[in-house]
């Protein structure tokens, strides 16, 4: 059973994302929260698995809120998505930095809202197209320009391998574990175990973190491809 906290300050949106959440068997709604200070404190008392977060609430928003969520180790299995109109903007980059697994737009169909929280638990990341769209062109666009071409830069973490290189581009791209392994022909194990491998190694909180650090050290750039 996955747990959610729903966190939105307008309360018919809550209900609404209350509504269709607890209408799957495998999700349970165990608690709202109205602002992201009431949302930090309700993880603590609550623990849900997942926090549906919405950005822009009054007294602490969704992204600081996010980052003290994730920054507090006993909240480790914790993740958080968010749930916002606010797809374009540079709060994108923002949350993914402060530790949110993903986004999904207030616009999505109901489905989709089930399918991106059954996901965030799974460990996958989400990112919605237009999510995606706004972190390249909004940020990592001009992340290279810092970077040695052709030489990527971990920090002092320990250094993927050749392999792991090649996972992270694909993850930074939007592939799946199932896209990865049937695109380096490699089993959905071992496509799984690289991602987690290369997690530990960089000390990402979530794969979406992974997309940042892929340009950030120059393995991908902007448009490209393979």
């Amino acid at each position: 059973m996955t747990r959610v906290l729903v966190v939105d300050d307008q309360s018919l949106i809550r209900q609404a994302v209350t509504d269709i959440l607890g209408s799957h068997p495998h999700i349970e709604v165990v608690g709202e929260a109205v602002d992201g200070a009431q949302a930090v404190e309700r993880v603590q008392s609550l623990r849900p698995n997942v926090v549906l977060m919405d950005i822009r609430m009054p007294l602490v928003d969704g992204i600081e809120a996010t980052r003290r969520i994730c920054e507090d180790p006993n909240n480790a299995d914790v993740r958080v998505l968010i749930l916002t109109t606010f797809e374009e903007d540079e709060y994108v980059v923002s949350a993914i930095r402060a530790g949110a697994s993903g986004f999904i737009g207030k616009s999505a169909e109901p489905e989709d809202i089930v399918k991106a929280v059954l996901a965030v638990y799974d460990g996958e990341a989400l990112l919605s197209p237009v999510a995606t769209r706004a972190l390249i062109t909004r940020y990592v666009a001009e992340v290279p320009r810092n970077s040695s071409a052709g030489t990527p830069h971990f920090l002092e973490l320990e250094q993927p391998t050749v392999r792991e290189q090649e996972v992270l581009v694909l993850v930074a791209r939007g592939f799946s574990n199932t896209d990865i392994a049937e695109h380096l022909q490699i089993s959905p194990y071992t496509s799984k175990t690289h991602v987690n491998r290369i997690m530990a190694k960089v000390q990402a909180h979530d794969r979406a973190q992974l997309v940042i650090l892929a340009y950030e050290s120059g393995l991908l750039t902007p448009g490209q491809q393979n």
